[in-house]
């Protein structure tokens, strides 16, 4: 199994990637974890102290089950993978099974944090976008599927998003081989990330990971 992390800050544009990439290579050949889905469970919390969780904090995520899933993969098992709700801020008591395949794509903005994981991954990517261009995709995002008004996105970015942004997730980009500029809307590392996978499929030797400017 030839498995990629996929890093970055919030909004910048990591599921675009992913999608990019599942356009491009066979879909029924590669299996999708996200970390999203491993948040830990908060429902006994009230509504009110759910929503102010400050998601973007390494301590935030259920790493060791994570890692358990991700070895249960690489070792040819299935696994139900949990699942997060962002409009109730809560697990759901629903899970995602998920089939062990040739390539495994793990997204999300802290895997790159956590030594264990990276040492599971055989290429780490990590985009690198602009502030400002992150802070408009976030409000958009927030406001269309996470149920946040525009002051409520603002304010959140401003106490965590960015402070976090800056303590952890951006020295993380040292661990990664290939550094994304302009994030998920860069054609040419989608087609290059899309190339390895494929010659991954066909047994082709690996490839040298460049770095790439914005087209």
């Amino acid at each position: 199994m030839f498995t990629i992390g996929i890093a970055g800050g919030s909004g910048s544009g990591k599921t675009t990637l992913v999608n990019s990439i599942l356009e491009r290579v066979p879909y029924d050949q590669i299996s999708l974890l996200t970390q999203d889905s491993y948040y830990k469970d908060s429902s006994h919390l009230p509504i009110e102290q759910r929503r102010a969780l400050n998601f973007d904090h390494p301590g935030s995520i259920e790493w060791d089950l994570m890692l358990t899933d991700i070895q249960k993969l690489k070792s040819g098992q299935e696994i139900d993978s949990p699942t997060y709700s962002y409009l109730t801020c809560s697990r759901q008591p629903e899970t995602i099974r998920i089939k062990p395949n040739k390539i495994l794509l793990i997204e999300g903005i802290l895997i790159l944090t956590q030594p264990e994981l990276c040492e599971e991954m055989d290429m780490r990517i990590y985009l690198e976008v602009e502030s400002d261009y992150r802070l408009s995709r976030i409000i958009e995002r927030d406001m269309e599927s996470r149920g946040r008004t525009a002051q409520e996105v603002i304010k959140r970015y401003y106490q965590t998003v960015r402070p976090m942004h800056e303590e952890f997730i951006k020295p993380s980009r040292d661990r990664a081989d290939m550094l994304v500029m302009g994030g998920g809307l860069n054609t040419k590392a989608a087609d290059f990330i899309s190339s390895a996978i494929l010659g991954k499929l066909l047994a082709k030797p690996p490839v040298a990971y460049p770095n790439f400017p914005v087209s």
